[in-house]
């Protein structure tokens, strides 16, 4: 499967959600914003999710290349790579954090998933 992008959107929080390998994928900061805690709360929380066994790493990370503009060097870009989780990861993160905004997109992600037919 490609890589597809779709919009969630609540009341406090729009997101730009990455499909693929059947899947949906967050950066460390889209999880921040999705649960409204702060980088470091969230990351704590996903070390812990290793450190403890819950999941594997090497099976729900993946990197994806993310493109900015440069801040040095008017109209050029830079792109670097960078970690994103996938649902399993988001949804063992918003268990600990206890977020409605969670439950709501793991809703919204299932359904997705489950309408292109992967689940």
């Amino acid at each position: 499967m490609k890589n597809e992008i779709v919009i969630f959107e609540n009341q406090n929080v729009r997101l730009e959600v990455n499909l693929k390998d059947e899947t949906v994928w967050l950066s460390l900061e889209q999880i921040s914003k999705l649960f409204e805690r702060d980088r470091t709360v969230v990351l704590r929380h996903i070390n812990n999710i290793f450190k403890e066994g819950e999941l594997n790493k090497e099976e729900v990370i993946a990197k994806f290349a993310h493109t900015t503009l440069h801040g040095a060097i008017e109209n050029k870009t830079q792109t670097r790579m960078l970690d994103f989780y996938n649902l399993d990861v988001i949804i063992s993160v918003g268990y600990r954090v206890k977020s409605k905004n969670g439950i709501i997109f793991r809703k919204c992600a299932s359904s997705i998933l489950k309408d292109l037919g992967f689940s």
